[in-house]
Formats: structure tokens, C-alpha cells, sequence
């Protein structure tokens, strides 16, 4: 007699960590309840070395519109319908019990062929604004799941289909999520840590360093500073700080960034959808610069769900200079409380139990 195979839940997110990690917290909880899962995905998740093995990941072809010119949109347009066409045949090979979705382009091609293949299929959006990607699906899935309060409130018909479960946490999250802020002492250790990312690193270099040196010199010794900075960045940002004698550690990317959010009294960031739920559940005071330039200006919304709370003081990036970074560093190292009273406020607007949440959305869509 044949053992029954478990069911399949494929998820398809594009290949960067704002989506894989929500993807894989929800993948090992779906696995936990003795599902199967893969992920269909762009080939920039290959390089990804988590949950997802390479023998659990189905490459699609997909495209990003780059471009509003006749050739770009043709070209976007093709490579769209080949993948299209390359997951309605893992649709029709696989036959899974349901698609999710977490944002992006390549999550295009895997939810149409969802729908063509008349498979049960779910979106999750992180971010207080829908992307572009999500809101073409919007109409066409069985439901949707956002992190945000809010999101679709506009729509009174997607609203109607929408759960509010907040963003799965891997599980080095959750784990940073029991540490319990430290309120710095008078006089004491202020441990700052800076991270910008790809696409914020750059401004983090340009302006953290000379708004350090604005600070009272005898904040000096008080800081322990963690930066995150590109290699190009290194040389000049360690000279500023070598030269103040401040204690840091410079890194283009941080392996541990759950422990080390966890350990510091605040945070200078940009206000990715991630960040901002991880800024959230594990409970952080934090400055927040949105990433300019945005069609849809997403990480400005992110960021005013905590700055709307006091848990964090939003800074446009044309405000983000050395003199106003050194103003709000200075004043929040003078009053501890109100940091630790933004760190609880920050921990009131997480969610430390989305991953069962949206696993439980999941196995209704896929009638489980």
C-alpha cells in the first residue's frame, strides 16, 4: 500500500530578503504541520542559503518594468509570458494545493498561471503601501494577507478579502524578540547601531560620521557604535572615528543583524518593510530615513506606522543631515526613559505570532 503524500504549498517570492525570509518562516511552519513546500522564485535566489534547498526551488523567468520605452516593455512583457508559461506547467506537474505569493516581479508568473491553472492562491504584503506586483494580483487571488493595519482600507471589495497577520519572523528574530530592552544608564554605554542596507549604506556613510563628531565630545566616549558600510565607504568612515576614538565596528553586512538589533539602546535605519517589523517585534527605539525616489513612497508609510506612535522619529532624507542626526542623538542620549518608552511602544506594534497567523490563512485558502 502506497504511503499518502502530503500536500504541496507552492511560495513564490522574489529573490531578496525582504521576501525570502517572510517566505521561509512561513515555509518551516507549513513544513512543522506536515506540508510540503517549494519556492518558485528569479535565479538571484540560488545564492540564498536557508530553508529552501536548491532541490526545493523551481526557477521561473521574470522581469522588472525598467523602463516605459516600446523595446523595454516588449521585452518585460515576453519574459513575463514565459514564465507564464514555464508555471503553468509546474502548475499542471506539481499539482499544489496552494500558491502564496510575498511580493515582487517574480511572483507574477507562478500566481497568473495560479489562476489559469484554477489553483487556490494567497498574497502577502509587508509594507503600509501595496506594491505594484501585489496590486495587479490583488483581483485575482482567493485572498490576501497584509502585515500593516490598514493597507487596502481604500478598497472596500479587496478589504473584504484582506486578514491582517503580520510579518513571519524567522526564527533568529523571535529568539531576539525575548531580549529585553536595556534602558542605558546615566552617564553610561549608548550602543547605536546603523545599518542602510544596499541602498542605504551609501547615505549612512556620508552623514553617521560628521554627525558623530557634532556630538558633545563627551558623548564620545559613551558610544559603542556598530555600522553597516560598504567597503568603498570603509577607509573614510573608520578615519572619522578612529580620529574621535570612538568605539566601532564597521561591516559591509552583518550575518548576526537579529542579536545585534537586539542589543542596541537605538537604531539609525532605512525603514524597509522588514526592518520595520523587526524594529517592531524585537521592540527598538529608532530613526528612520526612508529610501527617497519611491513611486508608491512605501518605506515613508513603513516608517509612519512606528513614527505615528512615538516608537521612532521618521527623517526624510533631505532632512537627514549631520547637524539634525547629531540634534536627535544628543536629545534621546539625554533622556533614557523616553528611549525605553519608544522601545515599548515599538514592541506594542509587533506581531510575534504572524508566521502561525498566515499559516492558518493558508491552510483554510487551501481547503486543509
Amino acid at each position: 500500500m502506497t504511503e499518502a503524500v502530503a500536500p504541496l504549498i507552492l511560495l513564490a517570492a522574489g529573490g531578496t530578503g525582504g521576501h525570502l525570509f517572510p517566505a521561509e518562516a512561513l515555509g518551516a511552519e507549513l513544513m512543522r504541520r506536515g506540508l510540503r513546500v517549494r519556492l518558485v522564485t528569479d535565479d538571484r535566489a540560488l545564492r540564498y542559503s536557508g530553508l529552501f534547498t536548491p532541490d526545493m526551488i523551481d526557477v521561473v523567468p521574470s522581469e522588472t518594468v525598467r523602463s516605459r520605452s516600446p523595446l523595454a516593455l516588449a521585452r518585460t512583457a515576453s519574459l513575463l509570458a514565459a514564465g507564464v508559461l514555464k508555471a503553468y506547467g509546474l502548475m499542471r506537474r506539481l499539482q499544489p494545493r496552494a500558491v502564496i505569493g510575498f511580493g515582487g516581479y517574480p511572483t507574477l508568473p507562478p500566481l497568473v498561471a495560479a489562476r489559469l491553472a484554477g489553483v487556490p492562491s494567497l498574497i502577502h504584503d509587508a509594507n503600509a503601501v501595496m506594491g505594484r506586483a501585489n496590486k495587479f494580483l490583488s483581483r485575482h487571488v482567493s485572498a490576501i494577507a497584509t502585515s500593516l493595519p490598514g493597507v487596502l482600507d481604500h478598497d472596500p471589495s479587496l478589504a473584504a478579502r484582506t486578514t491582517l497577520t503580520g510579518t513571519p519572523m524567522r526564527p533568529a528574530i523571535l529568539a531576539a524578540a525575548g531580549v529585553a530592552y536595556a534602558e542605558p544608564q546615566a552617564g553610561g554605554t549608548l550602543r547605536l547601531l546603523v545599518i542602510g542596507g544596499s541602498q542605504g549604506a551609501r547615505v549612512m556613510a556620508d552623514v553617521v560620521p560628521p554627525a558623530i563628531e557634532r556630538l558633545e565630545p563627551v558623548l564620545w566616549p559613551r558610544l559603542d557604535l556598530v555600522q553597516q558600510v560598504r567597503q568603498e565607504d570603509m577607509a573614510r568612515v573608520r578615519a572619522v572615528y578612529d580620529r574621535l576614538k570612538i568605539r566601532a565596528e564597521l561591516q559591509p553586512f552583518f550575518s548576526d543583524l537579529p542579536a545585534r538589533l537586539a542589543a542596541c539602546h537605538l537604531a539609525v535605519s532605512r525603514s524597509g518593510a522588514g526592518t520595520v517589523a523587526e524594529l517592531a517585534a524585537i521592540g527598538r527605539p529608532s530613526i528612520l530615513v526612508p529610501l527617497p525616489g519611491a513611486i508608491d513612497q512605501d518605506q515613508f508609510a513603513n516608517a509612519g506606522v512606528l513614527s505615528r506612535i512615538d516608537a521612532a522619529i521618521r527623517i526624510v532624507q533631505t532632512d537627514f543631515t549631520p547637524d539634525r542626526l547629531a540634534a536627535e542623538i544628543s536629545a534621546l542620549a539625554a533622556e533614557p526613559a523616553r528611549l525605553a518608552a519608544m522601545a515599548e511602544r515599538a514592541r506594542s506594534a509587533g506581531r510575534l505570532d504572524a508566521t502561525e497567523r498566515l499559516a492558518d490563512l493558508v491552510t483554510r485558502v487551501a481547503g486543509l
